[in-house]
């Protein structure tokens, strides 16, 4: 999530271009050059303890973050970043592995500049639609801190905490962290202040919108880096918390 005005930030997504990718998503609105990426079905429930050690996940292709999306240029040293997923009738689960050279999380209120401490950012799309996301649950941006709490921005237009959808463990070796989350998944039907959500099934087959991205800061106030996995055209492009159509296609398959 970037800090700028909503306002101005409304105002660049309204008057951006409006594509589709394919006739088989033909009222969907995404830009060109989304990835595409296939996740094989995992057989039971997986443990989310940062060591993923389960068979499936050899099976799951790695995909980069390699889209620098804020800040200035760095080096192999101060990050790299790549994930892979995976999935079963009731979770979607995302193992993200990441060089960082510095972790940090000084921001103690979670809901309080939560995107500029060393965050994982997960952009989960149900059905692929598309479009703004940004103050209802079209989409979530699930904001993963370092003590595994997840946040995301309410209908309220106030952050919240989603934390109930997800579970999440890192582990760090040197300066590679593994980090492994399971996230519920629900539809853009999803209401905020009751407990009668309930998670949407998954099958082979079906199509979601995706993206990923890593929040790196070394020690400053803010964040100094922000890396994803898709390309994001023309300015803003820490946007993807307001426009779905930036996300990729994710296809579940057996």
């Amino acid at each position: 999530m970037g800090s700028s005005n909503p306002k101005q930030w409304l105002r660049l997504v309204m008057m951006l271009p409006v594509l589709t990718i394919s006739p088989a998503h033909a009222d969907s609105t995404h830009y060109p050059g989304r990835t595409h990426y296939q996740a094989p079905q995992a057989l039971e429930a997986l443990v989310v303890d940062g060591v993923a050690d389960e068979a499936i996940w050899e099976k799951a292709a790695w995909r980069p973050l390699n889209q620098r999306w804020l800040g200035p240029e760095y080096s192999r040293d101060d990050f790299q970043g790549r994930y892979k997923v995976v999935w079963t009738e009731n979770k979607l689960y995302l193992l993200g592995e990441f060089v960082d050279d510095i972790l940090i999380d000084t921001h103690r209120d979670p809901l309080s500049q939560y995107w500029d401490d060393d965050t994982l950012e997960v952009f989960l799309d149900e059905d692929y639609s598309g479009g703004d996301h940004q103050y209802n649950h079209n989409a979530f941006t699930y904001h993963f801190s370092l003590d595994n709490q997840a946040i995301d921005i309410g209908t309220d237009k106030k952050p919240r905490r989603y934390s109930h959808h997800v579970e999440s463990r890192w582990q760090q070796v040197n300066n590679t962290i593994l980090w492994e989350v399971s996230i519920d998944v629900y539809t853009a039907a999803y209401q905020d202040d009751t407990d009668n959500n309930q998670p949407t099934l998954l099958s082979a087959g079906k199509v979601m919108g995706l993206m990923v991205a890593y929040c790196d800061n070394d020690g400053s106030e803010l964040r100094e880096n922000f890396i994803g996995s898709e390309f994001a055209p023309g300015e803003g492009k820490d946007r993807g918390w307001i426009d779905a159509g930036l996300f990729g296609e994710l296809t579940l398959v057996e």
